[in-house]
């Protein structure tokens, strides 16, 4: 194993739920403590060591011009850039302004709109800087996060999941609640990493994790039509946590032209 890795947590437009999922490491962040030095981590302490890191972890999309300019600081004091979460990776639950006006929004709900500097869309991070490793999830899985910081401390290439949600049910022995209940559920087209949380209790999966690689988004759509689904209600399935993932975005879009 190599040197100790200086790291540093960043949040940006978020809820904070990420970052979190690093403090719920408890044990193992403690085993990872002679590995490491937090550095920089509002969350846990204001205890502050300037940089350069060796990794930062980054919670939150892009929102306002500020961010836009702080994100392009993170990735200079920054060896490596490990984007956490859905907001980071797609724009998060805030990224569905992106398909509204916001200047239509903010005078609606600000009281002194004046003093409100935004940015039209809700962005990733990697639309702004280069990053070395995108772990989705709203919130991330933890362990995915423990595995990533693992194989950086040992100098090899994290290995991030590359299946479907529905690989997880069929493991567990989780019945497709689609199939068998014709409920509507994302669990073909979204990355694993919940372990089927909500296939398990009978509900569809909402695409916490986002879209896997190559997903068939428009199959999915058919079979929703199918169930009698309407196209208001696919439009929203495709817009919850991952609304700016381009597949879930795309998709969405080509059900609004017939809405």
């Amino acid at each position: 194993m190599g040197k100790r890795l200086k790291v540093a947590v960043w949040k940006f437009a978020s809820c904070d739920g990420c970052q979190l999922s690093l403090l719920d490491l408890e044990d193992h962040l403690l085993a990872l403590a002679d590995h490491l030095d937090i550095a920089y981590f509002l969350e846990a302490s204001s205890a502050v060591t300037p940089g350069p890191y060796d990794l930062s972890l980054v919670e939150g999309s892009i929102t306002t011009p500020a961010d836009a300019k702080r994100i392009k600081r993170v990735r200079q004091l920054s060896k490596l850039v490990v984007a956490i979460g859905a907001c980071a990776t797609a724009g998060g639950i805030q990224a569905l302004r992106n398909f509204a006006d916001i200047k239509e929004y903010i005078p609606v709900v600000y009281a002194h709109p004046e003093y409100i500097k935004t940015l039209d869309q809700s962005t990733p991070i990697a639309q702004h800087i280069k990053v070395d490793l995108e772990l989705p999830g709203c919130p991330i899985n933890k362990y995915q996060l423990l595995e990533a910081v693992k194989a950086l401390l040992h100098g090899r290439r994290p290995r991030p999941a590359s299946e479907s949600v529905c690989t997880t049910c069929k493991r567990q022995g989780i019945i497709c609640v689609l199939v068998a209940e014709g409920v509507p559920c994302l669990g073909p087209v979204t990355e694993t990493g919940c372990g089927a949380l909500c296939p398990a209790y009978h509900r569809g999966c909402y695409g916490c994790f986002g879209p896997k690689e190559n997903p068939n988004t428009s199959a999915l759509a058919a079979c929703f039509r199918r169930l009698g689904v309407a196209e208001a209600d696919i439009i929203r399935l495709f817009r919850t946590f991952n609304a700016g993932a381009e597949a879930f975005r795309q998709e969405s879009l080509a059900h609004e032209k017939n809405h």
